[in-house]
């Protein structure tokens, strides 16, 4: 409970959360020993980074940690989504053999389009790649010879909306990026084209995602994370051709032992008063 949280932080020197808990400027305030705050995690989204900024606090995540999981994960997903896996077990239990609308489409010879390709985008190529998949990607930040050594053609945004078969997103939650797919981008994909996000909710305007898959405009979507979480009832929720997990995209005992041991050692390192690598 946040009013918890705030009645003792003020005799730590360290703080540790994951994705749920909201470290904000108040609790930052009374946070008067607070040092560091370890994110076991990527995104640091529930942390007032400014608030503790101006405090002197040192903000360290563990982004390397849930990398392959997260990469994992995504290609699970799309593979889900290619041959309507959850669909297809969820009839068959319920007594109907129906092959006929479980009809999929092979990944080979797709063109999967790539938003970010950071540490889990470019695994992700990694990955689509031994699918034979055409890999794409847009990524205002890294350049042609990085691109080039994945094997990825850099686009515009425009351009991958348009020829990707399978859209997945890998960027951070910002000011820039929130509702970076919305009714707008929506309209300029392929009515065949299936979107997956396992990045952070809140990329892809969750609403314009329903009316979308409503009027035929795309054919599917899988979403690990939500705008809201945790969240048990969601417009999404009624849509057939949606997937969704409840944010399991570091949910490996791989990546949480990973993840541990990380953002530990980064905030011991800021308590010996040395500089963390993983400062954000």
């Amino acid at each position: 409970e946040p009013g918890q949280l705030k009645a003792i932080i003020g005799d730590y020197d360290a703080l540790i959360v994951r994705s749920q808990t909201q470290v904000s400027a108040e609790i930052i305030e009374s946070g008067e020993k607070l040092k560091v705050i370890g994110r076991a995690g990527v995104g640091t989204d529930n942390i007032d980074v400014d608030a503790a900024t101006r405090k002197g606090i040192v903000v360290v995540n563990a982004p390397t940690a849930n990398v392959v999981s997260a990469a994992e994960h995504t290609i699970a997903l799309m593979l889900a989504l290619a041959r309507n896996v959850p669909q297809a077990d969820s009839q068959l239990k319920s007594g109907k053999w129906q092959r006929e609308e479980l009809v999929g489409t092979e990944l080979r010879n797709k063109t999967l389009g790539i938003i970010g390709v950071g540490n889990v985008g470019s695994e992700v190529a990694k990955r689509a790649q031994a699918f034979e998949m055409k890999v794409i990607a847009h990524d205002p930040f890294v350049s042609a010879d990085y691109a080039s050594h994945l094997k990825v053609a850099l686009v515009s945004l425009d351009q991958l909306l348009r020829e990707a078969d399978f859209i997945t997103l890998h960027v951070p939650l910002t000011q820039a990026t929130k509702k970076l797919i919305g009714t707008r981008e929506l309209a300029k994909v392929k009515p065949t084209a299936r979107i997956i996000n396992c990045a952070r909710g809140g990329l892809v305007d969750e609403k314009a995602i329903v009316t979308a898959i409503e009027q035929g405009k795309i054919a599917g979507a899988a979403f690990d994370v939500f705008s809201q979480e945790p969240v048990t009832d969601s417009p999404l929720f009624q849509e057939n051709k949606i997937i969704v997990t409840p944010h399991l995209g570091a949910s490996t005992i791989e990546a949480q032992t990973s993840i541990s041991k990380d953002v530990a050692e980064q905030v011991l390192t800021v308590l010996q008063g040395q500089f963390s690598k993983y400062a954000v």
